[in-house]
Protein backbone atom coordinates (compact mmCIF):
# COMPACT_ATOMS: atom_id res chain seq x y z
CA UNK A 1 0.00 0.00 0.00
CA UNK A 2 2.90 2.36 0.61
CA UNK A 3 4.58 1.46 -2.90
CA UNK A 4 1.20 2.51 -4.67
CA UNK A 5 1.02 5.23 -1.91
CA UNK A 6 4.57 6.66 -3.59
CA UNK A 7 3.27 5.82 -7.35
CA UNK A 8 0.63 7.91 -6.44
CA UNK A 9 2.29 11.14 -4.41
CA UNK A 10 5.11 11.30 -7.17
CA UNK A 11 2.84 12.10 -9.65
CA UNK A 12 3.49 15.86 -11.50
CA UNK A 13 0.26 17.85 -9.39
CA UNK A 14 0.92 15.70 -6.06
CA UNK A 15 4.48 16.48 -6.32
CA UNK A 16 3.82 19.91 -7.02
CA UNK A 17 1.86 20.05 -4.18
CA UNK A 18 3.96 19.02 -1.41
CA UNK A 19 6.20 21.44 -2.96
CA UNK A 20 4.02 24.16 -2.66
CA UNK A 21 3.04 22.93 0.97
CA UNK A 22 6.56 23.06 2.08
CA UNK A 23 7.87 25.57 0.62
CA UNK A 24 4.75 27.70 2.32
CA UNK A 25 5.59 25.86 5.63
CA UNK A 26 9.39 26.82 5.64
CA UNK A 27 8.18 30.99 5.14
CA UNK A 28 5.47 30.66 7.67
CA UNK A 29 8.26 29.05 9.95
CA UNK A 30 10.81 31.97 9.04
CA UNK A 31 8.37 34.98 9.62
CA UNK A 32 8.33 35.36 13.61
CA UNK A 33 4.69 35.22 15.07
CA UNK A 34 2.29 33.58 11.96
CA UNK A 35 2.42 29.91 12.79
CA UNK A 36 1.70 26.84 10.67
CA UNK A 37 -2.12 26.51 12.58
CA UNK A 38 -2.97 30.52 11.15
CA UNK A 39 -1.72 29.63 7.81
CA UNK A 40 -3.78 26.19 7.57
CA UNK A 41 -6.82 27.96 8.53
CA UNK A 42 -6.69 30.64 5.95
CA UNK A 43 -5.45 28.62 3.26
CA UNK A 44 -7.67 25.82 3.40
CA UNK A 45 -10.77 27.36 1.62
CA UNK A 46 -8.10 28.37 -0.93
CA UNK A 47 -7.64 24.12 -1.67
CA UNK A 48 -11.44 24.25 -2.54
CA UNK A 49 -10.02 23.92 -6.27
CA UNK A 50 -8.18 20.57 -5.26
CA UNK A 51 -9.60 17.21 -4.63
CA UNK A 52 -8.78 15.97 -0.86
CA UNK A 53 -5.25 14.09 -1.83
CA UNK A 54 -3.42 17.40 -2.92
CA UNK A 55 -5.55 19.39 -0.72
CA UNK A 56 -4.37 17.85 2.48
CA UNK A 57 -0.95 16.88 0.74
CA UNK A 58 -0.21 20.72 0.89
CA UNK A 59 -1.93 21.75 3.83
CA UNK A 60 0.50 18.67 5.91
CA UNK A 61 2.93 19.72 3.81
CA UNK A 62 3.28 23.23 5.64
CA UNK A 63 2.42 21.92 9.18
CA UNK A 64 5.86 20.03 8.78
CA UNK A 65 7.69 22.45 7.05
CA UNK A 66 6.99 25.56 9.62
CA UNK A 67 8.97 23.35 12.17
CA UNK A 68 11.78 23.24 10.01
CA UNK A 69 11.71 26.94 9.14
CA UNK A 70 10.98 28.37 12.46
CA UNK A 71 14.85 27.37 13.44
CA UNK A 72 15.88 30.48 11.16
CA UNK A 73 14.70 33.14 13.32
CA UNK A 74 15.57 31.42 16.41
CA UNK A 75 19.04 30.98 15.48
CA UNK A 76 19.59 34.71 13.62
CA UNK A 77 17.66 36.78 15.69
CA UNK A 78 16.77 35.30 19.04
CA UNK A 79 13.25 35.40 18.39
CA UNK A 80 11.54 31.65 19.11
CA UNK A 81 8.04 31.60 16.66
CA UNK A 82 6.43 29.41 19.54
CA UNK A 83 7.62 28.63 22.88
CA UNK A 84 8.67 25.30 21.39
CA UNK A 85 11.69 26.98 19.63
CA UNK A 86 13.42 28.52 23.13
CA UNK A 87 15.45 25.23 23.04
CA UNK A 88 16.81 26.25 19.78
CA UNK A 89 17.46 30.27 20.78
CA UNK A 90 19.65 28.83 24.03
CA UNK A 91 22.34 27.89 22.15
CA UNK A 92 21.82 28.61 18.49
CA UNK A 93 21.69 32.58 18.97
CA UNK A 94 25.27 32.24 20.98
CA UNK A 95 26.39 30.20 18.38
CA UNK A 96 25.28 33.13 15.06
CA UNK A 97 26.66 35.23 17.79
CA UNK A 98 29.88 33.46 17.22
CA UNK A 99 29.92 33.42 13.26
CA UNK A 100 28.29 30.02 13.62
CA UNK A 101 24.94 30.72 12.50
CA UNK A 102 25.05 28.65 9.48
CA UNK A 103 26.61 25.57 10.89
CA UNK A 104 23.83 26.02 13.38
CA UNK A 105 21.16 26.21 10.81
CA UNK A 106 22.81 23.71 8.90
CA UNK A 107 22.85 21.00 11.74
CA UNK A 108 19.16 22.13 12.52
CA UNK A 109 17.89 21.16 8.55
CA UNK A 110 19.81 17.57 9.21
CA UNK A 111 18.54 16.93 12.35
CA UNK A 112 14.95 17.50 11.19
CA UNK A 113 15.33 15.57 7.83
CA UNK A 114 16.37 12.75 9.76
CA UNK A 115 14.08 12.62 12.90
CA UNK A 116 11.16 13.73 10.38
CA UNK A 117 11.97 11.17 8.06
CA UNK A 118 12.31 8.65 10.66
CA UNK A 119 8.95 9.84 12.42
CA UNK A 120 7.26 9.03 9.23
CA UNK A 121 8.48 5.87 9.24
CA UNK A 122 6.87 4.98 12.58
CA UNK A 123 3.38 6.50 11.01
CA UNK A 124 3.56 4.25 8.35
CA UNK A 125 4.26 1.29 11.07
CA UNK A 126 1.99 2.54 14.14
CA UNK A 127 -1.15 4.37 12.76
CA UNK A 128 -1.95 0.83 10.97
CA UNK A 129 -1.94 -1.31 14.13
CA UNK A 130 -3.87 1.54 16.37
CA UNK A 131 -6.28 2.14 13.24
CA UNK A 132 -6.85 -2.25 13.31
CA UNK A 133 -7.56 -1.83 17.05
CA UNK A 134 -9.58 0.89 16.74
CA UNK A 135 -12.43 -1.05 13.93
CA UNK A 136 -13.67 -2.69 17.45
CA UNK A 137 -15.14 0.67 18.04
CA UNK A 138 -18.26 1.29 18.95
CA UNK A 139 -20.38 4.41 19.80
CA UNK A 140 -19.42 4.25 24.12
CA UNK A 141 -16.03 3.73 23.03
CA UNK A 142 -16.42 6.85 20.37
CA UNK A 143 -17.86 8.75 23.52
CA UNK A 144 -15.21 7.60 25.79
CA UNK A 145 -12.10 8.69 22.91
CA UNK A 146 -14.07 12.03 22.71
CA UNK A 147 -13.69 12.89 26.70
CA UNK A 148 -9.84 11.07 25.97
CA UNK A 149 -9.59 14.72 23.03
CA UNK A 150 -11.50 16.88 25.45
CA UNK A 151 -8.69 16.26 28.17
CA UNK A 152 -6.68 17.55 25.76
CA UNK A 153 -7.34 21.09 26.62
CA UNK A 154 -5.92 20.49 30.08
CA UNK A 155 -2.17 20.49 27.66
CA UNK A 156 -3.21 23.30 25.49
CA UNK A 157 -4.36 25.52 28.48
CA UNK A 158 -0.91 25.23 30.31
CA UNK A 159 -1.15 26.94 33.60
CA UNK A 160 -4.94 28.39 32.46
CA UNK A 161 -6.46 25.35 33.14
CA UNK A 162 -9.93 26.65 34.37
CA UNK A 163 -9.61 29.32 31.54
CA UNK A 164 -9.10 26.57 29.37
CA UNK A 165 -11.94 24.65 30.30
CA UNK A 166 -14.34 27.82 30.22
CA UNK A 167 -13.36 27.97 26.35
CA UNK A 168 -13.96 24.51 25.87
CA UNK A 169 -17.67 24.73 26.90
CA UNK A 170 -17.94 27.64 24.92
CA UNK A 171 -17.00 26.37 21.97
CA UNK A 172 -19.12 23.25 22.92
CA UNK A 173 -22.25 25.88 22.71
CA UNK A 174 -20.82 27.33 19.49
CA UNK A 175 -21.06 23.80 17.78
CA UNK A 176 -24.11 23.48 19.07
CA UNK A 177 -25.80 26.42 17.12
CA UNK A 178 -28.19 25.39 14.25
CA UNK A 179 -30.12 22.45 13.50
CA UNK A 180 -30.19 19.74 15.83
CA UNK A 181 -28.20 16.61 14.92
CA UNK A 182 -31.47 14.17 16.19
CA UNK A 183 -34.39 16.82 15.77
CA UNK A 184 -33.57 18.47 12.72
CA UNK A 185 -34.83 21.51 14.44
CA UNK A 186 -32.93 25.32 14.66
CA UNK A 187 -31.64 25.40 18.38
CA UNK A 188 -29.57 28.70 19.92
CA UNK A 189 -30.82 30.53 16.55
CA UNK A 190 -32.68 33.29 18.37
CA UNK A 191 -34.85 33.39 15.39
CA UNK A 192 -31.57 34.53 13.42
CA UNK A 193 -32.22 32.32 9.81
CA UNK A 194 -28.36 33.56 8.97
CA UNK A 195 -27.46 31.13 12.86
CA UNK A 196 -29.57 28.29 11.00
CA UNK A 197 -26.91 27.08 9.32
CA UNK A 198 -24.54 27.21 12.45
CA UNK A 199 -21.27 28.79 12.86
CA UNK A 200 -18.87 27.88 9.91
CA UNK A 201 -15.72 26.53 11.98
CA UNK A 202 -13.55 27.84 9.18
CA UNK A 203 -14.45 30.97 9.57
CA UNK A 204 -13.85 31.10 13.42
CA UNK A 205 -10.90 29.13 12.85
CA UNK A 206 -9.71 31.62 10.33
CA UNK A 207 -10.62 34.78 13.01
CA UNK A 208 -9.24 33.49 15.88
CA UNK A 209 -5.69 32.16 15.38
CA UNK A 210 -4.87 34.71 11.84
CA UNK A 211 -6.37 37.61 12.89
CA UNK A 212 -4.66 38.15 15.85
CA UNK A 213 -1.79 37.36 14.25
CA UNK A 214 -1.85 39.85 12.42
CA UNK A 215 -2.74 42.15 14.71
CA UNK A 216 -0.16 41.67 16.99
CA UNK A 217 2.80 41.77 13.89
CA UNK A 218 1.81 45.41 12.97
CA UNK A 219 2.13 46.48 16.56
CA UNK A 220 6.05 45.19 16.15
CA UNK A 221 8.91 46.36 14.64
CA UNK A 222 10.64 43.83 12.03
CA UNK A 223 14.17 43.46 12.88
CA UNK A 224 17.29 42.80 10.57
CA UNK A 225 19.35 40.04 10.31
CA UNK A 226 23.21 40.78 10.70
CA UNK A 227 24.82 39.03 7.94
CA UNK A 228 27.67 38.14 9.65
CA UNK A 229 25.84 35.60 11.84
CA UNK A 230 25.59 33.66 9.49
CA UNK A 231 28.99 32.27 7.88
CA UNK A 232 28.70 28.83 6.00
CA UNK A 233 25.55 26.82 6.58
CA UNK A 234 27.47 23.45 5.52
CA UNK A 235 28.43 22.02 9.46
CA UNK A 236 31.85 19.89 9.53
CA UNK A 237 32.54 16.64 10.89
CA UNK A 238 33.09 17.60 14.10
CA UNK A 239 29.67 19.09 14.53
CA UNK A 240 28.24 16.26 12.50
CA UNK A 241 29.51 13.50 14.88
CA UNK A 242 29.02 15.94 18.38
CA UNK A 243 25.05 15.89 16.81
CA UNK A 244 24.51 12.65 15.87
CA UNK A 245 23.38 11.17 19.16
CA UNK A 246 21.42 13.73 20.17
CA UNK A 247 19.64 13.83 16.71
CA UNK A 248 18.50 10.00 17.45
CA UNK A 249 17.93 10.80 21.25
CA UNK A 250 15.87 13.90 20.00
CA UNK A 251 14.01 11.95 17.56
CA UNK A 252 13.19 9.02 20.16
CA UNK A 253 12.31 11.50 22.80
CA UNK A 254 9.16 13.64 20.30
CA UNK A 255 8.65 10.74 18.57
CA UNK A 256 7.32 8.58 21.50
CA UNK A 257 5.93 11.72 23.65
CA UNK A 258 4.20 12.24 19.95
CA UNK A 259 2.36 9.50 20.32
CA UNK A 260 0.26 10.69 23.50
CA UNK A 261 -3.21 12.78 22.83
CA UNK A 262 -2.17 16.40 24.10
CA UNK A 263 1.54 15.87 24.37
CA UNK A 264 2.55 18.98 22.42
CA UNK A 265 6.39 19.63 20.90
CA UNK A 266 6.69 21.68 23.41
CA UNK A 267 7.08 19.42 26.48
CA UNK A 268 9.37 17.75 23.35
CA UNK A 269 11.89 19.87 22.95
CA UNK A 270 12.53 21.15 26.54
CA UNK A 271 12.54 17.52 27.66
CA UNK A 272 15.39 16.87 24.99
CA UNK A 273 17.34 19.80 25.81
CA UNK A 274 16.81 18.66 29.34
CA UNK A 275 18.63 14.89 28.71
CA UNK A 276 21.39 16.75 26.76
CA UNK A 277 22.60 18.71 29.10
CA UNK A 278 22.51 16.03 31.30
CA UNK A 279 24.06 13.28 29.64
CA UNK A 280 26.91 15.67 27.63
CA UNK A 281 30.03 15.44 29.39
CA UNK A 282 30.43 18.94 29.06
CA UNK A 283 27.34 21.17 30.64
CA UNK A 284 28.81 24.04 31.05
CA UNK A 285 29.04 24.79 27.43
CA UNK A 286 25.06 24.75 27.29
CA UNK A 287 23.62 28.44 26.65
CA UNK A 288 26.94 28.90 25.34
CA UNK A 289 26.71 28.20 21.90
CA UNK A 290 26.57 23.82 21.91
CA UNK A 291 25.47 22.53 19.45
CA UNK A 292 24.05 19.93 20.74
CA UNK A 293 21.63 22.12 22.23
CA UNK A 294 20.44 22.53 18.28
CA UNK A 295 20.47 19.53 16.98
CA UNK A 296 18.41 17.19 20.00
CA UNK A 297 15.35 19.74 20.42
CA UNK A 298 15.21 20.68 16.63
CA UNK A 299 15.02 16.86 16.25
CA UNK A 300 12.80 16.32 19.15
CA UNK A 301 10.61 19.09 17.63
CA UNK A 302 9.76 17.30 13.81
CA UNK A 303 9.91 14.05 15.18
CA UNK A 304 6.93 15.16 17.09
CA UNK A 305 5.17 16.67 14.89
CA UNK A 306 5.18 13.59 12.25
CA UNK A 307 4.24 11.43 15.11
CA UNK A 308 0.94 13.89 15.85
CA UNK A 309 -0.38 11.97 12.63
CA UNK A 310 -0.53 8.93 14.06
CA UNK A 311 -3.64 9.77 16.98
CA UNK A 312 -5.10 12.21 14.11
CA UNK A 313 -5.70 9.59 11.32
CA UNK A 314 -6.13 6.56 13.77
CA UNK A 315 -8.27 7.96 15.97
CA UNK A 316 -9.03 11.57 15.12
CA UNK A 317 -7.57 13.31 18.12
CA UNK A 318 -5.32 16.29 17.27
CA UNK A 319 -2.43 16.94 19.23
CA UNK A 320 -1.10 20.57 18.37
CA UNK A 321 -3.25 23.83 17.44
CA UNK A 322 -2.29 23.51 14.18
CA UNK A 323 -3.83 19.40 13.65
CA UNK A 324 -7.00 20.50 15.20
CA UNK A 325 -7.37 23.39 12.32
CA UNK A 326 -5.95 20.03 9.79
CA UNK A 327 -8.83 18.30 11.53
CA UNK A 328 -11.03 20.60 10.81
CA UNK A 329 -10.00 20.28 6.67
CA UNK A 330 -10.51 16.53 7.19
CA UNK A 331 -13.81 16.65 7.59
CA UNK A 332 -14.87 19.78 5.46
CA UNK A 333 -13.41 17.19 2.91
CA UNK A 334 -15.67 14.55 4.09
CA UNK A 335 -12.87 12.25 5.23
CA UNK A 336 -13.63 11.53 9.20
CA UNK A 337 -10.22 10.81 10.83
CA UNK A 338 -10.21 7.66 12.87
CA UNK A 339 -10.58 3.69 12.71
CA UNK A 340 -12.06 3.28 9.36
CA UNK A 341 -9.86 6.11 7.26
CA UNK A 342 -7.64 3.46 6.70
CA UNK A 343 -10.31 0.99 5.38
CA UNK A 344 -12.91 3.51 3.58
CA UNK A 345 -9.95 5.77 2.36
CA UNK A 346 -6.53 3.69 2.20
CA UNK A 347 -5.41 5.07 -0.86
CA UNK A 348 -5.81 9.07 0.31
CA UNK A 349 -3.76 7.57 3.64
CA UNK A 350 -1.09 6.35 1.87
CA UNK A 351 -0.47 8.69 -0.50
CA UNK A 352 -0.19 11.43 2.05
CA UNK A 353 2.21 9.40 4.17
CA UNK A 354 4.49 8.59 1.35
CA UNK A 355 4.04 12.49 0.44
CA UNK A 356 5.94 13.16 3.44
CA UNK A 357 8.75 11.29 2.72
CA UNK A 358 9.30 13.60 -0.42
CA UNK A 359 8.69 16.47 1.98
CA UNK A 360 10.97 15.46 4.26
CA UNK A 361 14.04 15.88 1.29
CA UNK A 362 12.46 18.84 -0.16
CA UNK A 363 12.58 21.01 2.90
CA UNK A 364 16.05 19.90 3.34
CA UNK A 365 16.47 21.86 -0.44
CA UNK A 366 14.32 24.44 0.65
CA UNK A 367 16.30 25.19 4.01
CA UNK A 368 20.06 24.91 3.31
CA UNK A 369 20.43 26.73 -0.03
CA UNK A 370 18.00 28.95 0.62
CA UNK A 371 18.65 30.37 3.84
CA UNK A 372 20.05 34.04 2.14
CA UNK A 373 16.29 34.20 0.94
CA UNK A 374 14.70 33.73 4.30
CA UNK A 375 16.62 36.05 5.78
CA UNK A 376 15.90 38.41 3.61
CA UNK A 377 12.38 37.83 3.37
CA UNK A 378 12.65 38.68 7.47
CA UNK A 379 13.07 42.15 6.76
CA UNK A 380 9.99 42.97 5.22
CA UNK A 381 7.65 45.29 6.83
CA UNK A 382 4.72 43.43 8.88
CA UNK A 383 2.86 46.97 7.28
CA UNK A 384 2.96 45.20 4.28
CA UNK A 385 2.87 41.84 4.89
CA UNK A 386 -0.20 42.21 7.55
CA UNK A 387 -2.73 43.75 4.81
CA UNK A 388 -1.85 40.83 2.59
CA UNK A 389 -2.45 38.19 5.20
CA UNK A 390 -6.00 40.30 5.97
CA UNK A 391 -6.99 40.36 2.25
CA UNK A 392 -6.34 36.20 2.38
CA UNK A 393 -8.65 36.11 5.19
CA UNK A 394 -11.69 37.59 3.65
CA UNK A 395 -11.38 35.16 1.03
CA UNK A 396 -11.09 32.22 3.03
CA UNK A 397 -13.73 33.37 4.91
CA UNK A 398 -16.39 33.79 1.87
CA UNK A 399 -15.22 31.08 -0.23
CA UNK A 400 -16.02 28.77 2.38
CA UNK A 401 -19.70 28.67 2.31
CA UNK A 402 -19.67 31.54 -0.02
CA UNK A 403 -21.66 34.07 2.75
CA UNK A 404 -20.81 37.62 4.18
CA UNK A 405 -22.05 36.38 7.64
CA UNK A 406 -18.97 33.89 7.26
CA UNK A 407 -16.48 37.03 6.78
CA UNK A 408 -18.61 38.74 10.00
CA UNK A 409 -18.22 35.75 12.00
CA UNK A 410 -14.39 35.87 11.08
CA UNK A 411 -14.14 39.33 12.08
CA UNK A 412 -15.95 39.32 15.08
CA UNK A 413 -13.89 36.13 16.47
CA UNK A 414 -10.62 37.80 15.36
CA UNK A 415 -11.16 40.42 17.49
CA UNK A 416 -12.28 38.21 20.46
CA UNK A 417 -9.14 36.23 20.19
CA UNK A 418 -7.09 39.51 19.85
CA UNK A 419 -8.09 39.92 23.37
CA UNK A 420 -7.98 36.91 24.24
CA UNK A 421 -4.14 36.73 23.73
CA UNK A 422 -3.86 39.82 25.35
CA UNK A 423 -5.65 38.99 28.36
CA UNK A 424 -3.60 34.91 28.31
CA UNK A 425 -7.11 33.11 27.65
CA UNK A 426 -6.14 30.20 25.63
CA UNK A 427 -8.47 29.41 22.23
CA UNK A 428 -7.63 26.26 21.52
CA UNK A 429 -9.91 24.58 23.74
CA UNK A 430 -12.33 26.69 22.20
CA UNK A 431 -11.29 25.18 18.66
CA UNK A 432 -11.01 21.77 19.63
CA UNK A 433 -14.78 21.32 21.70
CA UNK A 434 -16.21 23.34 18.54
CA UNK A 435 -15.29 20.84 15.94
CA UNK A 436 -15.54 17.92 17.74
CA UNK A 437 -18.63 18.75 19.71
CA UNK A 438 -21.26 17.19 17.03
CA UNK A 439 -19.34 13.66 17.38
CA UNK A 440 -19.41 13.85 21.09
CA UNK A 441 -23.13 14.64 21.41
CA UNK A 442 -24.18 12.21 18.16
CA UNK A 443 -21.82 9.25 20.18
CA UNK A 444 -23.98 10.35 23.53
CA UNK A 445 -27.05 9.78 22.26
CA UNK A 446 -26.21 6.60 20.12
CA UNK A 447 -24.79 4.75 23.54
CA UNK A 448 -27.55 6.41 25.44
CA UNK A 449 -30.39 4.28 23.04
CA UNK A 450 -28.41 1.17 23.24
CA UNK A 451 -28.30 1.01 27.11
CA UNK A 452 -31.50 2.16 27.75
CA UNK A 453 -30.23 5.35 28.84
CA UNK A 454 -28.02 3.32 31.72
CA UNK A 455 -24.48 4.95 32.24
CA UNK A 456 -23.21 1.97 33.24
CA UNK A 457 -22.30 1.62 29.13
CA UNK A 458 -18.88 3.22 29.16
CA UNK A 459 -17.56 1.03 32.04
CA UNK A 460 -19.20 -2.35 31.48
CA UNK A 461 -17.26 -2.08 27.83
CA UNK A 462 -13.95 -3.04 28.33
CA UNK A 463 -12.57 -0.14 25.58
CA UNK A 464 -14.71 2.17 26.52
CA UNK A 465 -13.63 1.81 30.00
CA UNK A 466 -10.38 1.73 29.44
CA UNK A 467 -9.82 4.69 27.84
CA UNK A 468 -11.54 6.39 30.38
CA UNK A 469 -8.99 5.26 33.01
CA UNK A 470 -6.45 6.33 30.63
CA UNK A 471 -7.79 9.71 30.17
CA UNK A 472 -7.41 9.75 33.86
CA UNK A 473 -3.85 9.23 33.69
CA UNK A 474 -2.92 11.20 31.36
CA UNK A 475 -4.95 14.38 32.56
CA UNK A 476 -2.28 13.40 35.39
CA UNK A 477 0.39 12.96 33.33
CA UNK A 478 -0.46 16.29 31.61
CA UNK A 479 -0.10 18.38 34.48
CA UNK A 480 2.81 17.11 35.79
CA UNK A 481 4.50 17.72 32.55
CA UNK A 482 3.56 21.06 32.46
CA UNK A 483 4.57 21.87 35.40
CA UNK A 484 8.00 20.99 34.34
CA UNK A 485 8.08 22.64 31.12
CA UNK A 486 6.99 25.89 32.87
CA UNK A 487 10.01 25.86 34.87
CA UNK A 488 12.14 25.07 32.25
CA UNK A 489 10.84 28.29 30.13
CA UNK A 490 10.66 30.45 33.38
CA UNK A 491 14.19 29.35 33.39
CA UNK A 492 14.73 29.71 29.18
CA UNK A 493 13.24 33.38 30.03
CA UNK A 494 15.63 34.51 32.21
CA UNK A 495 18.73 33.52 29.67
CA UNK A 496 17.57 36.73 27.83
CA UNK A 497 15.07 34.92 24.91
CA UNK A 498 13.28 37.44 23.50
CA UNK A 499 9.50 35.33 23.43
CA UNK A 500 7.01 36.46 20.96
CA UNK A 501 4.42 33.69 21.83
Amino acid sequence: MLINGFAQALSPVNLGMAAIGTLIGTLVGVLPGLGSASAIAILIPVTSVLNSTQAIIMLAGIYYGAQYGGSTTSILLNIPGETASIPTCLDGYPMAKQGKGGPALGISAIGSFVAGTLGVLGLTFFAPVFAEQALKFGPPEYFALMILSFSIIVNFSGEFIIKGFIMGIFGYILSMVGMGITTGLPRLTFGNIALARGFDSIAVIIGLFAIPEVLKGMEEKTVAISKEYIGSIYPGKQDLKKSFWPIIRGWAIGFFLGLLPGCSPVVSTFMSYDVEKKVSKHPEEFGHGAIEGVAGPEAANNANSQAGFIPLFSFGIPASPALAVLLAGLMIYGLQPGPMLFQQEGSFVWTVIASMFIGNAMLVVFNLPFIGIWVRITRIPYGILGPVILFLCVIGAYSSRNSLFDVYTMIIFGVIGYFMQKFKWPFVPLVLCNILGPTLERAWIQSMSMSRDSLLVFVQRPISCGILILTVVLIFISTKMTRRTKELVVDAAGDDVRLTD
